[in-house]
């Protein structure tokens, strides 16, 4: 049974100040619960339903499991309808990005993308293409926030991910700029070689313009129809499909 103090520490974790202050976020649902455990995250308690504790078994024993009724386990989801289990899993210390973590590979790079639900998209989008690192100004959407983590269906916990003053960032990045801009020579015949930076904007203003003045690689994803922009974890994939398809040639 959760206690009262239970309940408002897991609730409290869907808002961003209280994940920051308690070093913890919440990933729902066995399917991503299993993907975490098999990462380098800690997960520190798993709270599950009766029915799904068979399943629980082959899990390290270094994870608090707690039974929960199916009433307790909708008074902490953040879920319309819950799934069978919750885990409170430790946010981890990330030291940043040295030059050897950048080389030979793509970082996405994301200028305040805003929406939980693209943010997702682009961690699931990044781990199927094999781009793991992803770099993101201090005013992008949290990545542990709930809606996020759902999306993600599991893939951040192969994301290696860093908060950070863009500007600094990319002035000290000693690898090609790539950004998706609208006045840049086509994708389809820019060659990105096989490591680089792919920064991507804001769904709604773009590419910041102090960060367009460090891109050294314009591109731009021809506008063959009529509609007026594409949306920014479309236009990622987009991004990933071709820097991982040129980079493994």
């Amino acid at each position: 049974m959760l206690s009262k103090s239970q309940i408002s520490l897991l609730t409290s974790l869907q808002h961003k100040k209280f994940r920051r202050e308690n070093g913890l976020f919440l990933v729902e649902g066995y399917k991503s619960i299993i993907e975490f455990a098999g990462s380098p995250y800690r997960i520190q308690t798993i709270y599950h339903t009766p029915g799904i504790a068979p399943k629980l078994l082959n899990l390290s024993r270094k994870i608090n499991f707690q039974e929960i009724s199916l009433n307790e386990l909708q008074k902490i989801s953040a879920l319309k309808n819950p799934a069978d289990a919750i885990a409170a899993v430790n946010i981890p210390e990330w030291a940043g990005f040295s030059d050897k973590d950048l080389k030979n590979k793509f970082t996405l790079v994301l200028d305040g993308v805003q929406d939980p639900g693209n943010m997702g998209t682009i961690i699931r989008t990044a781990d199927w293409f094999g781009i793991t690192n992803l770099v993101c100004s201090e005013d992008t959407v949290d990545v542990y926030n709930p809606k996020v983590v759902q999306a993600t269906m599991g893939s951040l916990a192969r994301m290696n991910i860093n908060y950070t003053d863009l500007k600094e960032f990319l002035r000290s990045a000693k690898l090609p700029v790539y950004g998706a801009l609208l006045n840049g020579k086509s994708i389809y015949k820019t060659n990105f070689g096989t490591e680089g930076l792919v920064v991507m904007g804001n769904e709604g203003n773009g590419i910041r313009p102090e960060i367009e003045a460090l891109i050294n690689n314009a591109v731009t994803i021809p506008r063959i129809g009529g509609a007026e922009s594409l949306n920014v974890a479309i236009a990622t994939a987009i991004f990933c499909s071709e820097v991982a398809g040129k980079s493994s040639k």
